[in-house]
């Protein structure tokens, strides 16, 4: 601890800055995307619409029962080989160590907000539905005007849970070779010798930006908390 420069680390900064863009970046598709189609896949499941709520449901299980690193690996290895056979191309299609981290990582989240969107949807009470129906509102009318707001305020603190993760998990594309926040550490250490700057500041930097976001779900909590029956 001698020889630690702070020097080292402002030299590295914008470097290091690129990269945190791209791990925002990676969390703000992956939420927003994945968020559309966990709704998509809790209402499937909710409505218990004939095959394609089994299809949904084994989705969701499958996708919770494997780690996320190894969804990049099949995804970024086995997806080429899988779009030879369906396109009759003469080699494998190469999608890119980008394209895989956006679309895994979406497809990835998805389940759990599914999940999540679904627990919200049980919570809401059934004299809502009936009241929507009283008022001749289709069932697209009553989930979209009615019951989804109420479901996205009541989860908005577990949804924001997840995508603390989820920024956490972006570390993960490292193994891809990409620049995220601790691929352009890793690189920035191994090349000047500075891995305890490098990485001290990366573990600064999502233990702010995590304390930042766990404050705001407290407070999202505490807002939306249920009043206690006396």
């Amino acid at each position: 601890m001698q020889h630690f420069s702070i020097a080292a680390i402002l030299e590295a900064g914008p470097f290091m800055l690129k990269g945190l863009i791209f791990s925002l970046e990676l969390t703000v598709v992956a939420f927003a995307g994945g968020l559309l189609l966990g709704i998509g896949l809790a209402l499937v499941r909710h409505l218990k619409v004939p095959v394609a709520s089994q299809i949904a449901a084994g989705y969701i299980t499958l996708i919770r029962s494997i780690p996320l690193i190894m969804v990049l690996f099949w995804f970024f290895f086995l997806m080429p080989l899988v779009l030879m056979w369906a396109t009759g191309a003469p080699r494998p299609v190469q999608i890119g160590p980008v394209w895989t981290a956006f679309v895994t990582f979406t497809m990835f989240e998805a389940a759990y907000y599914a999940e999540i969107i679904r627990a919200g949807l049980k919570s809401i009470a059934t004299g809502q539905y009936a009241a929507s129906k009283a008022l001749g509102m289709s069932t697209w009318q009553m989930y979209r005007l009615i019951v989804l707001p109420q479901v996205l305020r009541v989860v908005s603190p577990i949804l924001l849970t997840q995508t603390i993760i989820l920024f956490q998990d972006t570390s993960l594309v490292y193994v891809l070779s990409l620049t995220d926040l601790l691929g352009a550490a890793s690189k920035v250490a191994q090349r000047d010798g500075r891995l305890v700057e490098m990485y001290l500041t990366v573990a600064l930097v999502f233990i702010v930006v995590c304390s930042v976001a766990s404050h705001f779900v407290a407070v999202l909590k505490q807002r939306y908390a249920v009043p206690a029956r006396r």
